[in-house]
């Protein structure tokens, strides 16, 4: 039987020859090097980019925050106190009955009776946005908002790594409810690229924190549903289907020129980069494509002339934020829904209101002056059908189309040229009378029936001003 050494007789490690001593080292530092490099490949899979925060039954939830007394029972919020149109939000206890966005209100009394129906503040809104931007600047800064009740942060340096990019999360979420109050929960999600970590928001709702690092990226996706990636709705979801993709694993084995085909656009190959991490943002020359304002009439506004009125508002509306944000419209629609007596032929709208439905368009020349859209508009209004099951209008709703930013606007040439310069600085004053002192200080008279049949909604991709 061998012996164990004698520890006496062993050479020690300075006494060891020097070849040894440098392969000693040598595998030393090849170890660490190693163990570094697993470490450096772990940290860049598990790096993130980007947090998105996403408020949680945002409308509700101010309610019940500035009024105790909601709190705990289910509310809905609604533009106006009719049964016939539809809740804007529920909150969470209405959910838990099926109460959701765009339940008709009959339907929602239905479901829970208990329901607390608000009438929509929208002031109170937009002033809760701005405590939960200040609260989440103090974390980190705030690089979009994308909504009234979602916005995105750019991560950097030491805010990148999984952990502290969770740590951080946390940290946004206990700063709003510590901040600007205890109802107000939000949901996090964290992820390479702006469009992955939306969609992580949205995979744990109420008052989730999700990250989609790159080296689980796959198998997430994979266990969820196309409508559950923003940009496809129910038509998209449909066109997809009948090209053969049902599932987010048909849409993932897609290659980037397939993924361009199908959608028929470059949104398509924006999408399939996208889902696979990279972390780009829209190109220069992406800009709004259109904008639309709507609006249900209450019973009372149900007349030709006040429906008229009211869509006078809504394009005026529509020309402040064309010019707000630069734009030029070459399009213009216009949509009316008309109540008709209830019968076995007759369509139920998705207000609960037996109605026909009618829409047209026509081109203009690059415009976003109040005087040729308005014209526009009446052009359109003046095509609507006739006869006595179209004289009670009970949806109006209004849309510039095609919209074209002012560095790609052509100029009116020769005798318009001037004129349109003119035109373009009186629209500038009026503008800033209006945003400073309110929306009727300079408006035509013909919106005078309307200005409390249309107050200012919340546009969910944009923070509107207080016209």
């Amino acid at each position: 039987m061998a012996s164990a050494p004698n520890p006496a007789l062993s050479p020690a490690p300075e006494e060891w020859p020097e070849e040894l001593m440098n392969l000693g080292r040598e595998a030393e530092a090849a170890g660490r090097e190693q163990e570094e490099a697993a470490l450096a490949d772990f940290a860049q899979d598990s790096a993130l980019n980007w947090l998105f925060v996403d408020l949680n039954s945002y409308f509700a939830s101010c309610e019940q925050e500035a009024r105790p007394e909601l709190r705990g029972r289910p509310v809905g919020v609604v533009p106006m106190m009719a049964d016939t149109t539809c809740c804007i939000a529920a909150s969470y206890e209405a959910k838990a009955f099926g109460v959701r966005t765009g339940t008709i209100v009959a339907d929602a009394k239905r479901m829970c009776p208990e329901i607390v129906l608000v009438e929509a503040r929208h002031e109170l809104y937009i002033d809760f946005h701005h405590r939960i931007v200040e609260a989440v600047e103090s974390c980190v800064p705030v690089t979009a908002v994308c909504s009234i009740d979602e916005m995105a942060c750019r991560l950097i340096g030491r805010e990148r790594p999984l952990l502290a990019a969770i740590d951080l999360g946390m940290r946004v979420k206990q700063t709003i409810r510590e901040h600007v109050g205890p109802m107000l929960r939000s949901s996090v999600g964290l992820a390479t690229n702006r469009y992955l970590a939306k969609i992580a928001s949205d995979m744990e709702k109420p008052d989730g924190l999700v990250a989609l690092p790159l080296d689980i990226l796959p198998e997430a996706l994979g266990q969820l549903t196309l409508r559950d990636l923003p940009g496809i709705g129910a038509r998209t979801e449909k066109r997809l289907n009948e090209k053969g993709l049902h599932t987010m694993n048909d849409l993932l084995a897609l290659d980037c020129e397939q993924a361009g085909e199908i959608w028929g656009s470059v949104w398509g190959q924006r999408l399939w980069h996208w889902l696979r991490g990279e972390d780009f943002e829209m190109a220069e020359l992406e800009h709004q494509k259109s904008i639309s304002h709507s609006h249900v009439l209450a019973p009372e506004m149900r007349t030709p002339d006040a429906a008229w009125a009211v869509a006078h508002k809504l394009i005026h509306k529509a020309a402040m934020r064309l010019r707000s944000k630069g734009l030029w419209a070459s399009n213009i629609g216009l949509a009316i829904g008309f109540a008709a007596p209830r019968s076995e032929n007759t369509p139920v709208s998705r207000f609960g209101v037996p109605a026909r439905g009618w829409r047209s368009e026509i081109k203009l020349h690059e415009c976003q002056d109040n005087q040729t859209l308005i014209a526009a508009l009446r052009r359109l209004w003046d095509s609507q059908p006739k006869g006595a099951q179209y004289q009670h209008p009970y949806f109006i709703g209004v849309q510039l189309n095609n919209l074209i930013p002012d560095r790609l606007h052509t100029l009116a040439l020769f005798d318009g040229l001037e004129e349109e310069q003119s035109r373009t600085r009186l629209l500038a004053t009026m503008d800033q009378i209006n945003d400073k002192y309110g929306m009727s200080t300079l408006a035509p008279a013909a919106m005078l029936t309307a200005w409390k049949a249309a107050p200012t909604r919340i546009a969910f991709h944009s923070i509107p001003d207080l016209f």
